[in-house]
């Protein structure tokens, strides 16, 4: 169990590192460790509106698109999750429905410069993205370079905002230690960003429950958690939204749904003849 005076300690040192602007500092000066309340989270509660609808495959097809965007109006995913050379077509099958669009920036290594994840942001959003989840800048998280990570994300999170998109921020926890993991979190909440997200799924591992719930303590009510990689059954959606998950990214959604519909079914008192 990772310990609040350790969460404190890496708050100093952000504070305290080279290049990190006054705003930066008073900001983190505010943060408090969040306890959330379990029992806001109840098991088998409707699954469908927190699922990215996601299909991120290098060799996915405009038709496979197609019904992904099909099958996401159908079940009432919360969105589709494609690559920006998708994103204007899924605007034309879902611009009449509620299903946003999200798209991923600097994906999937967060290895891009910054003017080019702004560009990327910018331009998604002028093809009709509602959401972008960028990729943080990993090596550079990992150095220590927490100035390069804060004047990275700043202008994608501001560019998103501008049109009053949400920005959620691939922290990659599969290559982070634990004090990364604290830092990144951290910085995601410092920049005011939407979401932190755990994972590309190109990584070795996904989203953990021990990591979602890390994530949460860190960025509290203000900043959603989107859990991603490696999730495929309702079992796993669930562990992950109690332990705070408030968006599960997975390309198994379907599935899912048609799984907790089946429970909720055998659920059901049965009907009665009067």
């Amino acid at each position: 169990m990772i310990t609040d005076n350790r969460i404190a300690q890496m708050v100093h040192i952000l504070q305290t590192a080279p290049g990190i602007s006054t705003k930066i500092a008073q900001r983190l000066q505010t943060h408090t460790i969040y306890v959330p309340d379990q029992s806001l989270v109840q098991l088998h509660m409707p699954i469908a509106p927190l699922i990215d609808h996601t299909l991120l495959k290098a060799d996915a097809t405009p038709a496979q698109i197609e019904q992904l965007c099909a099958e996401a109006r159908a079940y009432g995913f919360a969105s589709v999750c494609v690559n920006p050379a998708y994103v204007s077509l899924c605007n034309k099958l879902l611009g009449d429905s509620n299903v946003l669009i999200c798209t991923v920036i600097g994906f999937p290594l967060g290895a891009t410069t910054t003017a080019t994840k702004v560009y990327e942001t910018r331009q998604a959003l002028i093809d009709g993205a509602h959401e972008v989840d960028m990729v943080l800048a990993v090596g550079r998280l990992k150095a220590g370079d927490y100035a390069y990570v804060l004047d990275d994300l700043t202008p994608v999170v501001e560019a998103a905002h501008a049109q009053g998109a949400t920005c959620k921020v691939i922290i990659e926890t599969a290559l982070l230690n634990d004090d990364e993991k604290i830092a990144a979190c951290l910085l995601v909440w410092s920049v005011r960003a939407d979401y932190v997200k755990t994972s590309t799924g190109f990584a070795s591992s996904g989203a953990t429950a021990d990591d979602v719930a890390l994530m949460v303590r860190i960025v509290g009510p203000s900043v959603g958690v989107k859990a991603s990689g490696g999730i495929r059954t309702l079992d796993d959606a669930y562990a992950l939204m109690m332990a705070g998950a408030t968006r599960i990214g997975s390309s198994a959604g379907v599935q899912m749904v048609q799984a907790a519909n089946s429970i909720r079914t055998s659920l059901s008192p049965p009907a009665h003849i009067y």
